[in-house]
């Protein structure tokens, strides 16, 4: 028996529970169950991701305290987990005296092992709120392209990666005021020291090779140390022997996991270093998204082998979803929280969704509605819900439900029971998507059966009962053991299918262990179809949501004086050409005639609108605005848009009769 600790990223403690984190939970979770179900010791630990500004901030505009926030948001995410049947073990948080522990011990031997160093670095600091600036909590012009209103770290215009203190224009996200630059003394945990070690983790099969590569790259880069420290106010430990230091989130975050472990093992009674201690023979895995490759699989590894501790057998990591093809947006209604998905369909339909496209890879999964209705349908209702349908009443009708005492056709049970190594292979992997085509495969072969044999017709001749209870006999243990192959994906319906069985909980060993001489329980329907009507109503609930949440943010704006607005000089301006930009993904050159004169704009639109389509349309521009150098051109205004982004940017347009150089008032 193998002794097995799996752990989740940890969701942060600033929103509900979405697609996008149940697609990571989801895939965990099967592989926890399949695990369990095989008998191997197996422990599912997460927690809540609580510390940082976010929390802080988020916790003063909703009126209490952090503590508060995060307990109330940990609340929120357990019952949606519980709804989807993920079966965490312990689902903690990082806020907790476990894992303070854990942060100051490690940091001290950290320390220790001469890991640890102090430097003064300059950051914008924020004089109405009183507190330093993450890089995303800074707002500005781009110093390469001139583009307004980017974050701290990277331009969303030209994809230029720079330092909050280079913004131009630099103002705080939390205040709208100017940030002043300030020096600061911060605590850096020496990566660069460990390189030969990570070089050789990296490649010892930990990872899979395109990660492995992918961390060779960054290795060969040059790695830097790591910025541990953050700056009080700030919801978080505090750095010993220090007065205003606090460990930065990134640091106390994967020790949640050890955290929650701990707290599991006090309450169950678990030896928590069997798993964690240097020379353990357990086994430690991460599932995680790409996102956040370089800190489970570079800071993480490297500090653990500083302080004395086991590193993982091995990082799982998984691509990011799109939906329909596109980045979830809470526009069009594809941001989807799980409690709005679980009232409308039953989670076990994205789970077996999610089941049938996840693989051992790291590549992105496209969500596509439309195949979603149809796999439920095709699969789970047409072919494995199908089999005891086709069956159940010949079975109450002639026999009291009862199956004869053997198998029609031992070989053909044998070769559902052969499939099992198969699929065990493919579980362990990770390769889910495969697990369900073989298993499909199968439920093909049961369904084939059936139709050759067919119970409705036989059962129209007088005499060949023990045929039609032979066949739907065959047929319902084909069905079990199709149950035990897919019970770590679909538990509920496989839950639903074991009280029909009427035999208990289905254990692994059951797949090539018949059901003879046993009578069933009353069958009732297991699933029912779904259509993409329920999935409109989905999308719709989940657009009103965010415009609710929309509103709310804009109810909140600051206001400015009319003079300040009078000082904006917007015209009426007419298209008169418009290209495309090379090198710029996201912009569009506009040619303008603005009353006598011509103006050229560059216009981040291009994702949502065709160059042709634009020539000779009326728009509104900002007239009056300095121009900016870029380096495609100088930009001579800006034209007014509305939309959260991508091809969801809406031009403003006046009604029919302005013509170009008009003032708008």
């Amino acid at each position: 028996m193998r002794r097995i600790l799996v752990t989740a990223a940890l969701p942060y403690s600033n929103g509900s529970i979405h697609l996008g984190h149940l697609l990571e939970h989801i895939q965990t979770d099967i592989w926890v169950r399949f695990q369990k179900l095989r008998g191997h010791e197996c422990y599912f630990i997460c927690a809540e991701d609580t510390h940082g500004t976010a929390t802080m901030i988020g916790a003063e505009e909703a009126g209490v305290t952090p503590e508060v926030w995060v307990e109330e948001l940990r609340q929120q995410h357990i019952t949606d987990f519980d709804a989807f049947a993920i079966s965490h073990d312990n689902y903690y948080t990082t806020h907790s005296p476990e894992n303070e522990h854990f942060a100051r011990e490690i940091y001290k031997k950290l320390k220790a092992n001469d890991a640890i160093y102090t430097a003064t670095v300059e950051q914008l600091y924020d004089s109405e709120k009183k507190l330093f600036l993450a890089d995303r909590y800074v707002r500005g012009t781009c110093p390469r392209c001139g583009a307004e209103d980017q974050p701290g770290d990277n331009c969303d215009n030209c994809g230029a990666t720079y330092a909050a203190t280079e913004l131009k224009n630099p103002r705080s996200a939390h205040s709208n005021t100017t940030p002043v630059l300030r020096s600061s003394t911060h605590y850096f945990f020496n990566l660069p020291k460990f390189e030969d070690f990570l070089r050789t983790w990296t490649e010892s099969g930990t990872v899979r090779p395109e990660i492995a590569n992918k961390l060779k790259e960054w290795l060969d880069g040059g790695m830097k140390a790591w910025d541990i420290s953050r700056d009080a106010p700030y919801f978080g430990f505090r750095i010993p022997d220090t007065d205003d230091k606090y460990f930065y989130v990134w640091l106390d975050a994967p020790m949640g996991y050890m955290a929650s472990f701990q707290n599991w093992c006090d309450r169950a009674g678990i030896n928590f270093d069997d798993f964690w201690n240097k020379d353990s023979l357990a086994e430690v895995h991460h599932f995680i998204g790409k996102d956040i490759v370089n800190f489970h699989a570079l800071f993480w590894p490297a500090v653990l082998h500083c302080a004395g501790y086991r590193t993982p057998t091995s990082v799982r990591v998984h691509g990011m979803i799109t939906v329909n093809g596109e980045k979830m947006s809470k526009s069009r209604g594809t941001f989807i929280n799980a409690s709005i998905f679980r009232e409308v369909l039953d989670p076990d339909t994205l789970r077996y969704y999610y089941g049938a496209r996840l693989n051992a890879s790291m590549g992105d999964i496209d969500i596509s509605f439309e195949d979603f209705v149809n796999r439920v349908n095709s699969d789970l209702i047409g072919k494995f819900v199908n089999i005891p349908s086709r069956c159940a009443n010949f079975l109450l009708r002639h026999f009291d439900s009862t199956l004869s005492t053997k198998l029609s056709q031992p070989e053909l049970y044998e070769e559902f029971s052969a499939k099992q190594q198969l699929i065990e292979e493919l579980y362990e992997e990770g390769e889910t998507s495969r697990v369900v085509r073989e298993i499909m495969a199968l439920a093909d072969r049961a369904n084939q059966y059936i139709a050759n044999n067919p119970p409705w017709e036989l059962a129209k001749t007088a005499g060949r009962e023990q045929e039609v209870q032979a066949i739907c006999t065959m047929a319902i243990n084909l069905f079990r053991t199709l149950c035990v192959y897919l019970k770590p994906i679909v538990p509920g319906l496989i839950a639903r299918s074991e009280q029909y069985l009427n035999a208990g909980e289905l254990k692994w060993g059951d797949a090539n262990q018949p059901l003879l001489g046993h009578q069933l329980a009353p069958f009732k329907r297991l699933m029912s179809r779904i259509d993409l009507k329920q999935i409109d109503k989905i999308v719709k609930a989940s657009r009103d949501s965010s415009a609710d949440d929309s509103d709310s943010e804009q109810s909140t704006s600051q206001t400015i004086e009319l003079a300040e607005f009078q000082k904006v000089d917007l015209r009426v301006a007419q298209i008169d050409s418009a290209s495309v930009v090379e090198g710029a993904d996201k912009l569009l050159k506009l040619e303008l005639k603005v009353g006598g004169e011509s103006r050229t704009v560059f216009a981040g639109i291009r994702s949502a609108y065709d160059p042709v389509d634009l020539v000779g349309r009326y728009v509104v521009v900002v007239a009056n605005l300095k121009p900016r150098k870029m380096r495609f051109g100088t930009s001579e205004g800006m034209v007014l848009a509305a939309g959260p982004g991508d091809k969801d940017i809406f031009l403003l347009s006046p009604d029919e009769g302005a013509v170009a150089g008009m003032e708008v008032s």
